[in-house]
């Protein structure tokens, strides 16, 4: 497999020593980026599938917590976000033409894994539409020995009142040629840019909240808007499909903060009630990224994920 090297931002809040980031060519001939940290004699390494408007470098905090329980990290730009190929004229548009696509970048991603020789063995970690993705490529058989979701996309959050209007129009647009528009109430500006902290639906920590407007405003080609209405309607048909899916025959740990406001509550508790070998864990006052919260209350999620991953006794 052919890697190139990629730019990887290290002036905000970096990662593990020794992190890189390589270019990587999908089957259908995107270029997306993928960024590892590695670590000596290390028990394994986590995939790490970032949500919408994500990008490697935000992760390297949860790496550098990773490395400390012995494990080393990749990470992956999901086509149309980060430094990977943007989808559409305007670079500021989330879109995807359909959710499989995404599974052409985990494909990619694997590869590259592979190619860079990262220690097995493998492990899932998949934060909000990351955990759509994620999900659907443990169901296919992704080669992982167990997987942690923290407020994973299993719904799309619409307000009760706009549910038939959502839906309406994610599929009457794109059929009148708007279907690479934004949804009402959605902005081509970055949340962490337009939202104040105050109420934020992201994180209680103003650190790590600063910390996403710094990268952002250091490197604003990382940066990233609402969806179009293309990935709206592709978010629904994915979701409402995978909840028709039985559970796969894997060790699981989905995390929810208790003020999580940004995807739907319900799908998440009726996955994990019936996922045989999988337990959900609230995080009392958290909000949507979990790992992004103070060290108290991001430290006990990692934790778990450690003695999921490697069977070691939490303290």
């Amino acid at each position: 497999m052919d890697l190139s090297p990629a730019p990887f931002f290290t002036d905000v809040l970096p990662g593990p020593d020794g992190g890189e980031a390589h270019w990587v060519v999908t089957s259908d001939g995107k270029r997306i980026r993928v960024g590892h940290w590695p670590l000596t004699a290390a028990k394994g390494t986590v995939l790490l599938f970032p949500g919408r408007t994500e990008y490697i470098e935000k992760y390297g905090i949860t790496a550098r917590e990773l490395a400390q329980r012995g494990l080393a990290t990749l990470a992956i730009d999901w086509r149309g976000q980060g430094l990977a190929d943007r989808m559409l004229d305007d670079p500021l548009v989330g879109h995807v033409d359909t959710f499989g696509d995404y599974q052409k970048d985990v494909a990619a991603m694997m590869r590259a894994a592979r190619a860079l020789g990262l220690p097995r063995p493998y492990f899932l970690l998949a934060h909000s539409m990351g955990g759509c993705i994620g999900l659907r490529a443990v169901m296919e058989g992704l080669s992982v020995q167990a997987a942690a979701f923290t407020g994973p996309m299993w719904g799309i959050y619409v307000k009760p009142h706009l549910r038939p209007f959502a839906t309406f129009l994610s599929n009457m647009m794109p059929r009148l040629g708007k279907g690479h528009g934004l949804p009402p109430g959605t902005s081509l500006v970055p949340y962490v840019q337009a939202a104040p902290f105050e109420d934020n639906m992201l994180t209680t920590d103003a650190q790590m909240y600063d910390m996403m407007r710094d990268q952002l405003a250091a490197h604003p080609e990382l940066a990233l808007g609402g969806p179009s209405f293309v990935w709206l309607r592709e978010a629904l048909l994915e979701t409402r499909h995978l909840a028709q899916r039985a559970a796969p025959n894997l060790p699981a740990i989905t995390f929810l903060g208790t003020n999580e406001r940004i995807v739907a509550l319900p799908p998440v508790h009726a996955r994990m009630e019936n996922w045989p070998a999988g337990r959900l864990v609230p995080v009392e006052g958290g909000e949507h990224e979990v790992l992004m919260e103070p060290e108290h209350m991001r430290g006990p999620v990692l934790d778990a994920m450690e003695k999921l991953f490697l069977g070691t006794p939490t303290t």
